[in-house]
């Protein structure tokens, strides 16, 4: 199963859950260990999608000006940076990176 493949199941299956949500009952929904577990999992979807995308590049793990960038934008966020700045100096970053011959 690749990487994509499971992706994708996780996907179907929040989506599964949030569907769920519209016809399970609201007592079920409300216990704390099922509403954990959906916030979490929506939020490990996500993490492994960024993960994906910087370091994979077909069946391998590959680390160019990609990293750095994401590094650097999430640097941006934790500082409560607008997206737009974090966007533009991740953006600018991997550029000059890339320019200098640092990375690929």
């Amino acid at each position: 199963m690749t990487v994509w493949q499971v992706v994708l199941l996780a996907g179907i299956a929040v989506l599964a859950l949030k569907i769920a949500g519209y016809l399970v009952p609201p007592a079920v929904l409300e216990k704390p260990r099922i509403s954990r577990t959906s916030d979490l999992l929506t939020v490990a979807l996500l993490a492994a999608l960024v993960a994906v995308q910087t370091l994979g590049q077909g069946q391998a793990v590959v680390v160019d000006a990609r990293l750095p960038a994401v590094v650097l934008a999430a640097i941006l966020f934790a500082l409560r940076a607008p997206f737009i700045v974090a966007l533009v100096a991740a953006a600018l970053c991997a550029a000059l990176l890339r320019a200098a011959g640092l990375a690929v």
